[in-house]
């Protein structure tokens, strides 16, 4: 598992390797990622945002915008936490990710951005 705490923002990430998805003859890897998301600061706190870059061994980078996560834009409150779990298709076996997440502190009315850390995305086979 990663951990990072920026301004009081816990974020830790574990991945599962899923399986191999074909899709107009090309094969992707599949990946999960859950990410959870706890407020160590002593203000509400909401996630406006997010920003991903994906790194995949075969390809480029790839940057992945939009507002909130999964469809949500969590309020949390001191101590409270947020979960959520997402998907990552690469073409190669072999990757990473890492982004921030823009927030916004009710108590204040301050915009930030909280890093979310680099996590390597790998399939089981790969380490044999």
């Amino acid at each position: 598992m990663v951990q990072q705490v920026t301004k009081g923002i816990k974020i830790s990430i574990s991945t599962n390797f899923q399986g191999t998805h074909f899709e107009n003859s090309t094969m992707y890897f599949v990946f999960s990622y859950t990410i959870q998301i706890e407020n160590q600061s002593n203000d509400t706190v909401q996630l406006l945002s997010r920003h991903w870059d994906i790194y995949d061994s075969l390809n480029s980078k790839e940057v992945v915008e939009g507002e909130g996560v999964v469809g949500q834009k969590p309020i949390l409150s001191p101590k409270q936490l947020h979960t959520y779990t997402s998907n990552c298709f690469l073409t190669s076996p072999i990757g990473s990710m890492s982004g921030y997440y823009n927030m916004i502190n009710f108590a204040t009315t301050k915009k930030f951005r909280v890093h979310i850390p680099t996590f390597q995305l790998m399939a089981a086979a790969i380490l044999n």
